[in-house]
C-alpha cells in the first residue's frame, strides 16, 4: 500500500509539474507575442514619423519586412561571431543619402524611445555598431562616402561612410606626394576609425588619424548639424579619438593631408625560433620607439609551420621606410643590424602602392581593389590589446612563444610608437597612449568553424594569453586601445551604469581623459541618448 500510495502521489506531482510547465510556456508565448506586437507598433509609428520628414524613403529605409533587409544588415558585418546574434535584429535599417535623413532618424528615434546604432565599415570588433539588447535602428553610412581633395590647401573633406581604401584612392588620383596617416585595412570605415584614434604606417611620422583632423560636421541629440565653431572646442576634442558615437553622429571630417615622398621602401623579413627570433624581437623592443621617425617596423608573430620535430614560431618584421633603399640599408645596419636586412629583401614603390602591400594584395594589383568594400575573407574572431612601456625580458618572450604554439591560429601584432607620438600631449585628443609607451600589442585569434564549443576554445586561449601578459604590460591602468574594442573589460548597462562603474573600462581606454569625456557628454547629451555597452556615460560626481 505504501508503494502504491507513493506511486499515486508521484503521478499527481508529475501532472502538477506538467501543468506548471505548460503555463510557463504559454506565458513566454504571450510575452513574445506582446513584445512582437509592441515592436511592430513602434516600427510602424517610427516609419510614419520618417515619412512626415522626408519625401521618399523607399530607397533608404529597410524594415524587417523588406526583401533586402537581411542582405543590407549582413553586408558590413565583418566578425562572423555576430552574424546571427539574437541582438542583431534592428527594427529598421536606414542608409541615408543626405544629412537631413539622419536628422529625421534622430528625432523620430527619440520620439519613440529607440536606440540608434551607427555603422560605417562594420569593423567594430564587438559588433556594438549594429547590435543592441533593446529595440533599435541602424543608421548605415554606406551611401555617405564622398571625398573632396584640395591639393592646393593639402586638405580633404571625407564623409564617415568612406572606407580607408576609397579615401586613399581619391588622394592618389589627385597627388603622388600627399597621403593620410590612417590604418592598414582598406575596408575600415573612416568614421569609426578616426573617432577611436587611428593607427597606421605613418603613425611615427605624423601621429594618428585623429591628430590630423581640422573640422567636422556632427548631428547632435537635437538633430542639429554642427561644425567645429558651432559645436565648440570641447566636443571637437571629444570626437577625435574619444568614441565619437557617444556624442552624436559624425557625418564628415575635414582632414589635414600629409607629405609623402614619391618613393617609399617596404620589406617583410621573417625569423623563426631556430633562426634566433627571440634575440631579434628583444632588440626590436629596445630600439623601436627611438628609431628614425621615417621608419615603421611592426612585428607579426604566429605559428610558422612545423620543423622535423615540432611546431615552430615565426615573427615577420613588416615595414615601410619613407625613402629609398640606398638610405634604408645604412640606417638599418647602424640601428638594427640584428635583423640582417639586405637590399634584395626590399621593394621600392609609391605610397599608394604601399596601401596595397600591407593588406596583402598580390603584386601588380590595380589600385581599384582599394574601392572594394567587401573583405576578401571574413572570419569569426576575438581580439584584445595592451601597451608596453618596458621591454619584455627574454624569459617573458619565450613564454609568449609557448602560448602562441598552443593555438594554431592565434597571433600577436606589435605596432611601434615613438617618433611623432612622443611629441603630442596625452590630453591633446582623447587618445592618451603617447610618450612612455614603446609599442602596442594586438592579440588576435580567427577561426572558420561555427559553434559554441569551437568559439569557447579560442576565447579561452586568448584570455589565457592576456592573463599571462599581465606582468609585462602597462599598469595603473592596464591600458587598451578603444578601436580594438574588448567587451571583457566591462560594459554599460545601457544607460544605468554610473560614471564610476564605467570608469573600470573607460580609464583603460582613455586614462585621465575619461573624466573629461564624461563631462563633455553631460553637456551635449545629458539624457544619454547616444549609448551602447561601451559608450561614454554622463559625468556624475
Amino acid at each position: 500500500m505504501r508503494t502504491q500510495c507513493v506511486s499515486l502521489n508521484s503521478s499527481q506531482k508529475d501532472r502538477d509539474n506538467n501543468m506548471k510547465h505548460v503555463i510557463f510556456l504559454l506565458s513566454l508565448l504571450l510575452l513574445s507575442v506582446a513584445w512582437a506586437t509592441s515592436s511592430n507598433s513602434v516600427q510602424e509609428e517610427f516609419l510614419k514619423c520618417m515619412s512626415t520628414k522626408i519625401s521618399d524613403s523607399s530607397q533608404i529605409i529597410f524594415s524587417q519586412n523588406s526583401s533586402s533587409y537581411s542582405s543590407v544588415l549582413q553586408f558590413s558585418i565583418q566578425n562572423l561571431r555576430w552574424l546571427n546574434s539574437s541582438n542583431a535584429d534592428p527594427l529598421v535599417i536606414i542608409t541615408p543619402l543626405h544629412e537631413s535623413e539622419i536628422q529625421a532618424a534622430v528625432l523620430c528615434s527619440r520620439k519613440y524611445d529607440l536606440q540608434i546604432r551607427v555603422r560605417s565599415g562594420g569593423h567594430d570588433y564587438e559588433g556594438l555598431s549594429y547590435l543592441s539588447k533593446t529595440p533599435f535602428i541602424i543608421i548605415d553610412l554606406i551611401n555617405m562616402r564622398s571625398v573632396e581633395v584640395n591639393v592646393k590647401d593639402e586638405t580633404a573633406w571625407v564623409q564617415s561612410g568612406a572606407t580607408l581604401g576609397e579615401f586613399y584612392y581619391a588622394i592618389a588620383k589627385k597627388s603622388s606626394v600627399l597621403g593620410f596617416p590612417a590604418g592598414i585595412c582598406p575596408t575600415l570605415g573612416l568614421g569609426g576609425h578616426v573617432s577611436g584614434g587611428g593607427f597606421g604606417t605613418l603613425v611615427r611620422k605624423y601621429g594618428l588619424a585623429a591628430d590630423n583632423i581640422l573640422d567636422a560636421y556632427v548631428i547632435d541629440v537635437n538633430g542639429r548639424i554642427l561644425d567645429r565653431k558651432a559645436m565648440g572646442e570641447d566636443l571637437f576634442w571629444a570626437i577625435r579619438g574619444g568614441n565619437g558615437a557617444s556624442f552624436g553622429i559624425i557625418v564628415s571630417w575635414k582632414v589635414k593631408l600629409v607629405r609623402v615622398p614619391e618613393t617609399v621602401t617596404t620589406f617583410t623579413v621573417s625569423r623563426t625560433v631556430e633562426g634566433g627570433v627571440t634575440k631579434v624581437v628583444h632588440r626590436w623592443q629596445n630600439i623601436v620607439s627611438n628609431m628614425d621617425e621615417d621608419l615603421f617596423i611592426r612585428v607579426i608573430m604566429g605559428p610558422g609551420g612545423q620543423n622535423s620535430e615540432r611546431k615552430t614560431l615565426r615573427a615577420s618584421f613588416n615595414s615601410m621606410f619613407l625613402g629609398k633603399i640606398d638610405k634604408l640599408i645604412p640606417l638599418m645596419n647602424r640601428t638594427f643590424p640584428e635583423l640582417g636586412l639586405k637590399a634584395e629583401d626590399c621593394t621600392e614603390m609609391s605610397w599608394i602602392e604601399s596601401t596595397l602591400y600591407f593588406p596583402g594584395f598580390s603584386k601588380g594589383s590595380p589600385l581599384e581593389v582599394l574601392l572594394n568594400r567587401e573583405q576578401v575573407s571574413r572570419n569569426f574572431f576575438k581580439a584584445k590589446s595592451d601597451f608596453v612601456a618596458q621591454p619584455i625580458p627574454v624569459s617573458g618572450l619565450e613564454g609568449i612563444w609557448d602560448k602562441i604554439l598552443e593555438e594554431e591560429i592565434g597571433m600577436l601584432i606589435m605596432e611601434p610608437l615613438g617618433g611623432k607620438m612622443n611629441q603630442i600631449s596625452e590630453s591633446e585628443v582623447p587618445f592618451p597612449h603617447r610618450k612612455g609607451n614603446l609599442y602596442n600589442i594586438q592579440y588576435l585569434v580567427q577561426w572558420q568553424v561555427a559553434g559554441v564549443k569551437e568559439a569557447n576554445r579560442h576565447l579561452n586561449w586568448i584570455r589565457s594569453l592576456y592573463e599571462y601578459m599581465k606582468p609585462f604590460v602597462s599598469k595603473s591602468p592596464r591600458a587598451a586601445y578603444v578601436n580594438y574594442r574588448d567587451i571583457d573589460l566591462g560594459t554599460n548597462k545601457l544607460g544605468k551604469t554610473s560614471y564610476s562603474e564605467a570608469a573600470v573600462w573607460g580609464i583603460k581606454y582613455f586614462k585621465g581623459n575619461f573624466k573629461r569625456l564624461a563631462q563633455v557628454k553631460s553637456k551635449v547629451d545629458p539624457g544619454n541618448f547616444f549609448r551602447n555597452e561601451q559608450s561614454i556615460p554622463p559625468f556624475t560626481s
